[in-house]
């Protein structure tokens, strides 16, 4: 397999580039000013290269949380189901969502996520596979590492605490509740390469437990 481009290549018209930004830009401010959000661990995002973005699942708030914490684009993925409205239909679609099926990625989502993280794009997923029930950490599933090992790209751990506070699954209306984000440190490809699921398993979520505790400890110190 041909090694992954050090860098993406300009694939998409500069609008939808600016929009993507100004979004961002737009979103980091109003989640400063609501949520008093704080992000660490950007020393951990590679300026270059195609990275899976491996996060918990707290809440809706997730892939905003995570986006606006990233220097870089993120390759977001939302059920076709949310293709479908019309407004939010066409922001998913003008930011460039990946869509996938309800109950797992499929093949057309598989191959698309593939396409871009071998464009040397980054691409965010959830690998508890479902929004918490009760703000912790869940068990990981593996299925997302058929991707990591074919494309040869690190995993990075990446976790939010508030989130779930702040629009936990039962809620119908999100509150407003201090919101931190910690991006941990990558496992490369050749560890996940030297590493067996089970290991790579292990390792990765050892990795998003520490997000998550270091996550736990900054909004404990912004309450006091």
């Amino acid at each position: 397999m041909a090694e992954q481009p050090t860098r993406a290549p300009t694939t998409r018209p500069w609008r939808k580039r600016l929009f993507y930004y100004v979004s961002r830009a737009f979103c980091r401010v109003f989640a400063i000013l609501l949520f008093r959000y704080r992000a660490e661990g950007s020393e951990h995002i590679p300026d270059t290269g195609a990275a899976l973005v491996c996060a918990n699942h707290q809440s809706y708030f997730d892939p905003v949380v995570v986006g606006i914490a990233f220097r870089r684009r993120l390759n977001y993925l939302a059920r076709k189901t949310l293709f479908r409205s019309r407004m939010f239909g066409w922001l998913i679609n003008y930011l460039d969502a990946i869509p996938i099926d309800r109950d797992g990625m499929g093949i057309g989502g598989l191959k698309e996520t593939m396409r871009r993280l071998k464009r040397g794009e980054m691409v965010l997923i959830f690998p508890e596979g479902t929004r918490t029930h009760d703000g912790q950490l869940q068990t990981i599933r593996p299925g997302f590492l058929v991707v990591a090992r074919r494309c040869r790209v690190p995993l990075i751990p990446v976790c939010a605490d508030g989130a779930f506070q702040a629009w936990p699954r039962q809620a119908t209306f999100p509150r407003l509740t201090r919101i931190q984000t910690v991006i941990g440190e990558p496992i490369s490809a050749k560890t996940i390469a030297e590493l067996d699921d089970d290991q790579v398993i292990k390792l990765l979520t050892e990795r998003m437990r520490a997000c998550f505790e270091t996550a736990q400890k900054m909004r404990g110190k912004g309450r006091q």
